[in-house]
């Protein structure tokens, strides 16, 4: 039942495509092994467990979501960049929702593979790039990621559990929530407005 050619990352692609159809949480070594027709032993060659086999998901996670908002907001600045950020991420979210849980999930990567890794650093310079078109430094730019990564994934959560019941449809609320980030950025208070309570 051994199959000629199983590397890690098909391993990792089977993996994946198993975590979108079926659940992150839901995915195990046997059912991996099914899918590429292998034994479970034979897994075990390439993938420590499955702990290693989740970094190593939540990794090519980052890697696609990273390439994908590369390209949307090539050539883009302010507004029209944050737009095209976000869409992209919330489109990757609908798109493989096991891999985007994995990037968003608390998981053990193995150092030695987070420090090869192009995705997760490439998600951080486009986050903190797109930003820097809105005039954003230190200490507000840090402040500014963490407001859109929440703002991003408690919408696409709340979106895939089902959680907008409104009849407003969720795209509706979706652009205006990003037409209200853009005035916000533009319009972020400096350090030393929040010192002076002004």
């Amino acid at each position: 039942m051994a199959r000629a050619g199983l590397t890690a990352q098909l391993v990792t692609v089977a993996g994946a495509e198993l975590a979108d159809e079926v659940g992150l949480d839901r995915i195990s070594m046997s059912r991996v092994a099914r899918r590429l027709g292998v034994t479970d032993a034979s897994l075990y060659a390439h993938v420590r467990g499955l702990e290693d086999l989740r970094g190593r998901i939540a990794l090519l996670a980052a890697d696609e979501k990273s390439i994908r908002i590369a390209e949307a907001t090539a050539g883009r600045a302010g507004k029209d960049a944050l737009v095209a950020y976000a869409d992209a991420w919330r489109e990757y979210a609908h798109r493989h929702p096991g891999r985007y849980t994995a990037t968003q999930a608390a998981i053990r990567i193995d150092p030695g593979l987070a420090a090869e890794a192009a995705g997760p650093r490439r998600a951080v310079e486009l986050a903190y790039g797109m930003l820097r078109g809105y005039g954003l430094a230190e200490p507000g730019l840090t402040d500014a990621v963490r407001l859109l990564r929440s703002t991003f994934h408690g919408f696409v959560a709340l979106e895939a559990a089902g959680g907008f019941a409104h009849a407003r449809a969720p795209q509706d609320s979706w652009v205006r929530a990003l037409d209200a980030l853009h005035i916000l950025l533009v319009h972020w208070p400096s350090s030393s407005e929040r010192e002076d309570g002004s």
